[in-house]
């Protein structure tokens, strides 16, 4: 059992100031304001006290990727990630070959049923090569029910979401077997028109791949994707707050026009994340990291992040025009309910996991909880 006390502790109603939580066995067991049941293990002196995050769509970290699903290199991606306050993690693959995709959400299937990891994230093969990114263009492929069927049956329920693009051959055919599956379809590396992106909607997407990037633009006559996506209830828009994927004055307007509770910040972080400048390789793609912005050495692609989730926050909170229970439901409540996990995680509440991130004045990570254990 641990007590921990003297938190600006934000819950689903709002901000307790003077708060105190406990933990047993590994879960919330209960909280409050004032004088705690018991000793407190650890004293906050005034910091923050938040929810753990859960970060949908990431690549790799700590010089790990997810590519490959080699488990000393997923455990280095989670261990990274964590040290920034992540507590429950997607690992999302990018465009291959079939039977690469089919070993690699093989493996990390039983890795997230082993509880290392949140799930499995396929981004590509089924996206536009108009707007490929860092994708592997000789890989891409329409969706063919076929395919579709051979990947998420491989995951056996451990694929939470599938990005694609809606346009392609058996696009809106693709979404509807993604949805009836379990799974979140997102709409992402697209050149659908506003009128395909309304009718993927309508199929049951329901997330905008990191919105802005990777897209067909905004045009008046023509709004294409992204407007569809933005104006819809329906839909939880990913952002990516690194300073770099989109400007803070877009991030701005995505708050004002979707509302925060409609938005889900995302690292997409490659292995170079908390590593450095240098040659890495995203996929089969190669990539070099300068002042950390990571772009493919051919084309000159932005190809991931080095992005940590702390620092998203950070972004959300002063320079975004989010306030503190805004980024926290932006990085852990929401994207928890995306992928079914907020039963168990995503909030300061009793029964739930205890997974937990001590932030300074300064909204810089002090100590991470996950489950319960203090992280090294």
């Amino acid at each position: 059992m641990t007590v921990i006390a003297g938190a600006q502790m934000v819950t689903p109603d709002g901000v307790v100031e003077d708060g105190w939580l406990q933990t047993d066995g590994g879960r919330i067991a209960a909280l409050g304001s004032g004088r705690p049941p018991a000793n407190p293990g650890r004293d906050l002196g005034g910091r923050w006290l938040v929810p753990g995050f859960v970060d949908l769509h990431t690549h790799g970290g700590g010089g790990g990727s997810v590519v490959g699903a080699d488990e000393a290199a997923v455990r280095t991606f989670v261990a990274t990630h964590r040290r920034h306050g992540t507590t429950s993690i997607v690992a999302s693959l990018v465009t291959g070959e079939y039977d690469a995709l089919e070993h690699d959400v093989r493996v990390l299937a039983e890795l997230t049923d082993a509880g290392l990891i949140a799930g499995v994230h396929l981004e590509g093969p089924w996206i536009s090569p108009a707007r490929k990114g860092a994708h592997d263009e000789r890989a891409l492929r329409a969706p063919e029910p076929a395919a579709v069927d051979r990947l998420l049956k491989a995951g056996h329920g451990t694929v939470r979401m599938v990005t694609l693009a809606p346009e392609l051959k058996h696009g809106l055919d693709a979404v509807r077997a993604v949805v009836a599956a379990g799974a979140v379809a997102a709409v992402g590396h697209t050149d659908a028109t506003y009128d395909v992106t309304r009718q993927a909607i309508d199929a049951g997407a329901t997330v905008a791949t990191h919105l802005f990037n990777a897209m067909a633009p905004v045009h008046h006559r023509d709004p294409g994707p992204i407007v569809a996506l933005l104006e819809d209830e329906r839909v939880t828009v990913e952002l990516i707050l690194d300073g770099v994927h989109l400007h803070a004055a877009i991030a701005r307007l995505v708050r004002s026009a979707a509302g925060p509770q409609r938005i889900a910040l995302v690292t997409d972080a490659m292995d170079a994340t908390d590593i450095g400048d240098g040659e890495y390789v995203l996929g089969d793609m190669a990539v070099r990291v300068e002042n950390g912005v990571a772009r493919l050495v051919e084309g000159g692609s932005i190809a991931g992040s080095t992005l940590t989730m702390d620092h998203a926050f950070r972004f959300a909170v002063q320079q975004a025009g989010f306030s503190v229970p805004e980024a926290v439901r932006a990085t852990s409540a929401t994207p928890a309910r995306l992928l079914g996990l907020d039963g168990r995680t995503g909030a300061l509440a009793p029964g739930l996991d205890a997974d937990l991130v001590v932030l300074d004045a300064d909204l810089v990570v002090d100590a991470v909880m996950a489950r319960g254990e203090w992280a090294p």
